[in-house]
C-alpha cells in the first residue's frame, strides 16, 4: 500500500479543479477514502493507518491460530512456591537481612541446638483451645526462645520453598535496611540467647549454648627471673583470628596462641619477685567445644581512614582441621571436620552480600544457603570457586592452587568445624506436637493460597479461550465491504486485541469535528468496520457516538477544498500582489497596510492556510484514554497570542491607527483585496482614516516631558558639578580645616541623581533626599563615626554646606543628618569631638549589628569557595574588596546590574510629590545588604571551585561535596580558613565561623594505597552505630 502522505494527497487530489461550492457526495467519500481497497494479511507487513479498509497488523496475529495456555494469564504456577522434596526452606531478605538469614540456617542445622530449644517450654499453651489452637487468633511469640522454636519448626516441616523471619527480626528491634556486622551479630545473639536459656530448669536446655560452642583458654605469663606460672581463665564462645600477612589457616591459629615477649617498658610485675621483670606471655587452648567457630578478621579497622576496611587476601583452609597440636591436654579426641563456610561477596566493608554453604549432618552432602534460594552441591563436595569470581580482585591476586580436601577463600569470614565422632548424629529430632500444630495451620493457608492462585489462573485461561473464540469469529466479519459500515477508532481496536488490558467503552468524541461528525483529517486513525461487527462491540463494550455513513462531514470537507485551493494560489497572489505594490497611489482608494505584514504576508498566509488545515492535530485532546499535556497547550496558545497577525502591527496600544508613519505604507484597492481573501480579519484602515487621537497627546506629553527632564537635569549639574563628578570630597578620617559642619545623605541617593543627570530622557528624576534610611524607628542614627570612616563608609555620602543649602533648594529634604567638630577643654591642645545630629540609637544599633552577625550564621545555598593549595603554596589573591570588581566595568553597567523594577521606597521618582512611604528597619537592613553584596563580591581565582552550601550542614557532608569536587577523600582533606584548622567533622559550617563568600583553603594528602575504602566513605556518611538501640543489647 502506498505510504500515508501519498494516500493523503490522493484523496485531496480532486480539490485542484472543483470549487467548494461544487462538492458532492462522491468527493466527501474519496475524501473519507471510503472506496480505497482493503489489505491483505501476509501481503501486507505492518498496519497502514492511510487506509481506514486495512485491518491488518493491529494486534490480531496473537488470536488466530492455536494459542498456549500460559499466554491466556501473568499468574506464575503456585507450586513454583512451594518446597521441593529432601531440600531445605529458605528464609526472606527483607532489605538487608542476608547477614541475619546465614546464621539462622547454621544454628538450624546444629541438630543438639535445634532439639534444646524444642524442649523449652512455650506459652503457646495459652492459645490452644481443647484440642487445637484457637482459629481466630494468630500465633505471636513472646520470647528471642519461641521466635527461634518456630522458626526452626517452619524450617523444618514448612510446605513453603521459603518462610518470613520478619517477627523473629522485628523482636530483636533490627534495622531491615541498614546491613550490620555478621561477626558482632553472632557473639551478641549468641549471649543472648545463653542468658535467656540460663533460667531453664532443664540442664540439657540451660547449657546448650557452652556444650556446643564455648571452649576455655588460658592467659599465661611466666616471669623469666623466677619462673612463677600466672594464669587467667577465660571462656571463649568463637576464636578471632588475625588473617593479615597469612595464607593458611594454620598459621592463622599458630599467631593466635603465639609466645609474646613483655619488656622494657611493657615489663611484667612479679608478685614472686616483688619487682617488675622480663616475661613471656602466650595462649593456651585447655579444652574445645563440640563446635568450633573460627572468626576470620576480615573486617578491620583502619586508623587512617577512620573507617572499616574489608580485607581481601586468600586464606586456605582444610576440610579436616586436627587441634590436638594446639591443645594444652593430650590425649582426646580433637579431629574436627568443616561443617559451615560463612561467606560475603563484596569488596566493602559497608557493603555486600552474605551467603552460606553449610553441610547436611544427615546426609553429609553441602547446601548452598543464599536467601530464599538453596542449592544443592554435586557429589557432597564444598564448592567455593563460583562465589571467588563472582568479584573481581583489585589487588589481582591470583587464587592459589588447592589440593584435594583444602579449599581457599578471600570471602570467607567465619569457618564453623564439628568434632568428629563414631556415632551417626541423631536424625530424629521431632518438632514437639504444639509447635508442629502451628506449622500445620500454617501449611493450610498455603494450601489455600495455592488452590486460590490456582482459580485465578484457571479463571484467566477461561476468559482467555472466550476472548479467543471472539476475536476468531468478529475479526473475519469486520471487513466492511459495500455493506453498511461505521468507524471505530484504530486505538480501541487494537485495546481489544490486546490481551493485557481489559476492553474499555468506545469512546469517539476526540475524532469529531465542530459539527459533530467525523472529521476528515482523522481517518488516518479511524478504521472502517462492518455494521454487523460495530453492533456487536457497542451492545458488548457499549459508548459512542457511533459514526455512521451520515457521520461524513460535507462542511469540514468544503472548508478543506477552500484552504487547499488557496494554497495552491498563493505564488500566482504574491507575484499579483507585489506587481501591484509598484503603483502609486491615487486620491483616497489605498488603505494602509505595516511594512513588516507586507514583507512577510505570504509566510503569514502560509501558516494560517496550514493552520486551518491541520487545525484537527491540536483538537485531539483525547483519544480513549489519552490526553494532551495540558501545560505544553497553554504554553503554545500563549505564544500564539503573543505573535501579531496581518496588520496588527501598525495597530497603536488603543487599538487605532499607529501615529508613526514610517512604520506603514499605502497600498491600492486591488492590492488590499487580494489580501483580504487570505486575511479576512485583519484590521482595516484606509487611507482617509486618521490616527490614534489619544497616542497623539501622549506624544506631545512626552516631548514636552523630556525637555523639562533635560533642563532639569542641565540645572542640577550646574548646581552640584563637584558631587556629580565625584570631585574634592570631604573625608571624616581626614576632617577639612575649613569648615566645623558636614552633611550625609546615602549613597543610594547620588547613585540614582547621577544616573537620571546623566541620561535624563531614559531616568525619572529624583525629588527626594530620603535620609529615613540611614535612620532607625526611633529617629536616631544608625551609624557611629567610627563606622563611618571604615565598613559603613561605601553607604553614606558627606555633603558640604555649600552643597547642602543647593540640595535643600533642589530637593525635598526629610530629615537634617550632619557631624559637628567641636574642641573641648582648655588643655593645649585641645581634644576634638565628633557629634551627630541627630544622635546615634545604640539599641537600633546593636540590633543591626546582631542581625549582621546572625544572617551571617543562619543561610541556606550560599557560595563558598574551596582552593586546592599544592606544594604548601598558596596561590591566592589578597582578597581587597576594591580588586574585587572588574577595572572593566564602567560605572554605569554597575549601575544598570540593578534588577529590572527595583525602587528604593524612599526615593519618589515621579513628576508629582507624592506622600513618601515609610521605611522600616528591616527594609534598611534589606538595603544595606545589597550594597555590602555589590561591593565585597569574591572573584574566583585559579584553583579554586565555587560550592553551594548552608549554614546547618555538617563539615563532614562540605567534605563529601569536596569529594566529588576535587576527588580527594574526607580522610586526605586538609582544611581551613583564614589560618583555623577545621577538624570537628560534626560541627556545623555556622558554628565554624564558615560565612557566604568565604575561601576555604584545602591542602590534600597523599592517597591510600587501599582505593576500596573510598568506597567505604561512600557508604558511611553517618556516624555508625551498630547494634546500638537492638534487642541483642537489652533494649
Amino acid at each position: 500500500m502506498a505510504p500515508r502522505l501519498q494516500l493523503e494527497k490522493a484523496a485531496w487530489r480532486w480539490a485542484e479543479t472543483v470549487r467548494p461550492e461544487e462538492v458532492s457526495q462522491e468527493h466527501i467519500e474519496t475524501a473519507y477514502r471510503i472506496w480505497l481497497e482493503p489489505c491483505i494479511r501476509g501481503v501486507c507487513r505492518r498496519n497502514c493507518k492511510g487506509n481506514p479498509n486495512c485491518l491488518v497488523g493491529i494486534g490480531e496475529h496473537i488470536w488466530l491460530g492455536e494459542i498456549d495456555e500460559n499466554s491466556f494469564h501473568n499468574i506464575d504456577d503456585p507450586n513454583c512456591e512451594r518446597r521441593k522434596k529432601n531440600s531445605f526452606v529458605g528464609l526472606t531478605n527483607l532489605g538487608a537481612t542476608c547477614y541475619v538469614n546465614t546464621f539462622l540456617q547454621v544454628w538450624f542445622l546444629n541438630l543438639e541446638l535445634r532439639q534444646a530449644l524444642y524442649l523449652c517450654p512455650s506459652t503457646c499453651s495459652d492459645y490452644m483451645m481443647g484440642d487445637g489452637i484457637q482459629e481466630e487468633k494468630d500465633y505471636e511469640p513472646q520470647t528471642i526462645c519461641e521466635h527461634l522454636q518456630y522458626l526452626f519448626a517452619l524450617l523444618q516441616n514448612s510446605n513453603r520453598r521459603y518462610i518470613d523471619p520478619s517477627g523473629f527480626v522485628k523482636a530483636l528491634g533490627l534495622d531491615t535496611g541498614q546491613q550490620q556486622d555478621a561477626q558482632e551479630f553472632s557473639k551478641l545473639f549468641m549471649s543472648l540467647l545463653e542468658d535467656t536459656l540460663s533460667k531453664q530448669k532443664n540442664p540439657d536446655v540451660r547449657n546448650i549454648v557452652q556444650q556446643q560452642f564455648c571452649g576455655e583458654y588460658a592467659y599465661v605469663t611466666v616471669c623469666n627471673q623466677c619462673g612463677r606460672e600466672s594464669k587467667l581463665l577465660s571462656k571463649f564462645y568463637e576464636l578471632e583470628l588475625n588473617i593479615q600477612g597469612h595464607k593458611q589457616l594454620t598459621d592463622c591459629i599458630s599467631e593466635f596462641l603465639k609466645e609474646e615477649k613483655l619488656e622494657g617498658d611493657n615489663r611484667y610485675f612479679c608478685e614472686n619477685c616483688q619487682s617488675k621483670q622480663n616475661a613471656t606471655r602466650k595462649i593456651r587452648l585447655l579444652s574445645l567445644p563440640c563446635t568450633l567457630n573460627l572468626q576470620l578478621m576480615r573486617f578491620v579497622f583502619d586508623r587512617q581512614t577512620g573507617h572499616k576496611k574489608k580485607l581481601n587476601t586468600y586464606i586456605g583452609f582444610s576440610e579436616i582441621l586436627d587441634m590436638e597440636p594446639y591443645v594444652e591436654h593430650k590425649g582426646g579426641s580433637y579431629v574436627y571436620e568443616l561443617s559451615a563456610v560463612l561467606i560475603h561477596r563484596g569488596v566493602s566493608a559497608y557493603s555486600g552480600h552474605y551467603i552460606a554453604h553449610v553441610k547436611d549432618p544427615q546426609s553429609g552432602e553441602w547446601y548452598k544457603f543464599n536467601d530464599e534460594d538453596i542449592e544443592k552441591m554435586e557429589g557432597k563436595k564444598l564448592q567455593l570457586g563460583i562465589e571467588e569470581d563472582l568479584e573481581p580482585s583489585k589487588s589481582q591476586t591470583r587464587k592459589p592452587k588447592c589440593g584435594k580436601g583444602t579449599h581457599c577463600s578471600r570471602n570467607a569470614y567465619m569457618l564453623v568445624y564439628r568434632l568428629q565422632t563414631q556415632e551417626k548424629p541423631n536424625t530424629t529430632v521431632q518438632v514437639p506436637a504444639f509447635l508442629q500444630e502451628l506449622v500445620d495451620r500454617d501449611n493450610s493457608k498455603f494450601e489455600e493460597w495455592c488452590i486460590e492462585m490456582a482459580e485465578m489462573r484457571k479463571q484467566s485461561v477461561d476468559k482467555g479461550k472466550a476472548k479467543h473464540e471472539e476475536v476468531k469469529e468478529l475479526y473475519q466479519r469486520l471487513p466492511a465491504g459495500a455493506e453498511p459500515y461505521e468507524f471505530v477508532s484504530l486505538e480501541w481496536l487494537q485495546k481489544w486485541l490486546d490481551e493485557s488490558t481489559p476492553t474499555k467503552p468506545i469512546d469517539n468524541h476526540a475524532c469529531l469535528c465542530s459539527h459533530d461528525k467525523l472529521h476528515p483529517d482523522k481517518i488516518s486513525i479511524m478504521k472502517r468496520i462492518s455494521e454487523y461487527a460495530a453492533d456487536i462491540f457497542y451492545s458488548r463494550y457499549g459508548g459512542g457516538p457511533r459514526l455512521t455513513v451520515k457521520a461524513l462531514c460535507k462542511e469540514c470537507v468544503v472548508e478543506r477544498c477552500r484552504v487547499l485551493r488557496l494554497k495552491n494560489q498563493l505564488n500566482e497572489d504574491y507575484k499579483t500582489v507585489n506587481n501591484l505594490l509598484k503603483a502609486t497611489v491615487k486620491g483616497n482608494d489605498g488603505f494602509w497596510v505595516g511594512k513588516s505584514s507586507l514583507r512577510s504576508w505570504r509566510q503569514l498566509a502560509l501558516e494560517q492556510l496550514d493552520e486551518q488545515d491541520g487545525d484537527t492535530d491540536q483538537s485531539n485532546g483525547k483519544m480513549n484514554g489519552s490526553t494532551l499535556n495540558k501545560d505544553e497547550s497553554k504554553e503554545e496558545r500563549k505564544e500564539e497570542e503573543e505573535e501579531l497577525n496581518f496588520n496588527e502591527d501598525i495597530l497603536c496600544p488603543h487599538g487605532e491607527l499607529c501615529i508613526s508613519e514610517n512604520e506603514r505604507r499605502l497600498v491600492s484597492k486591488e492590492a488590499w483585496s487580494k489580501l483580504q481573501q487570505y486575511f479576512p480579519k485583519a484590521p482595516e484602515f484606509p487611507s482617509y482614516k486618521e490616527c490614534c487621537s489619544q497616542c497623539k497627546i501622549l506624544e506631545r506629553e512626552g516631548e514636552e516631558n523630556e525637555a523639562l527632564h533635560k533642563m532639569i537635569a542641565n540645572e542640577q549639574k550646574t548646581s552640584l558639578p563637584n558631587l556629580f563628578q565625584d570631585k574634592n570630597r570631604p573625608c571624616l578620617s581626614n576632617w577639612p580645616e575649613d569648615t566645623d559642619v558636614l552633611y550625609i545623605v546615602s549613597q543610594f541617593f547620588v547613585e540614582e541623581w547621577r544616573k537620571f543627570v546623566r541620561k535624563p530622557t531614559r531616568c525619572s528624576p529624583v525629588s527626594s533626599v530620603g535620609n529615613n534610611a540611614l535612620l532607625c524607628p526611633h529617629g536616631g542614627l544608625m551609624f557611629t563615626f567610627a563606622s563611618m570612616t571604615k565598613e559603613d563608609s561605601k553607604l553614606i555620602a558627606l555633603i558640604w554646606p555649600s552643597e547642602w543649602q543647593m540640595i535643600q533648594k533642589l530637593f525635598v529634604v526629610d530629615h537634617v543628618i550632619k557631624i559637628t567638630r567641636t574642641e573641648v577643654g582648655d588643655a593645649n591642645p585641645s581634644e576634638t569631638q565628633y557629634i551627630s545630629e541627630p544622635k546615634l540609637c545604640p539599641e537600633c544599633r546593636e540590633g543591626l549589628l546582631c542581625q549582621q552577625q546572625r544572617d551571617l550564621r543562619e543561610y541556606t545555598q550560599a557560595t563558598i569557595y574551596v582552593h586546592k593549595v599544592v606544594d604548601n603554596k598558596k596561590v591566592m589573591k589578597d582578597s581587597a574588596p576594591e580588586l574585587n570588581v572588574s577595572s572593566s566595568e564602567t560605572e554605569e553597567d554597575k549601575e544598570e546590574a540593578k534588577p529590572d523594577g527595583e525602587k528604593d521606597p524612599d526615593f519618589n521618582q515621579s513628576n508629582g510629590g507624592t506622600k513618601r512611604q515609610k521605611i522600616s528597619h528591616q527594609n534598611y537592613i534589606a538595603y544595606q545588604k545589597q550594597v555590602i553584596r555589590r561591593s565585597m563580591r569574591h572573584r574566583k581565582v585559579r584553583g579554586e571551585k565555587a560550592l553551594l552550601v548552608s549554614a546547618n550542614q555538617t563539615l563532614k557532608e562540605l567534605k563529601i561535596q569536596i569529594m566529588h569536587a576535587f576527588s580527594v577523600a574526607p580522610f586526605d582533606q586538609n582544611l581551613s580558613i583564614d589560618g583555623k584548622i577545621l577538624s570537628d567533622d560534626c560541627a556545623t559550617l555556622g558554628t565554624l565561623g564558615v560565612i557566604p563568600e568565604s575561601v576555604i583553603l584545602l591542602k590534600a594528602d597523599e592517597p591510600i594505597a587501599d582505593y576500596a575504602a573510598m568506597d567505604d566513605v561512600m557508604q558511611v556518611c553517618m556516624p555508625e552505630e551498630g547494634f546500638k538501640g537492638t534487642g541483642l543489647l537489652g533494649h
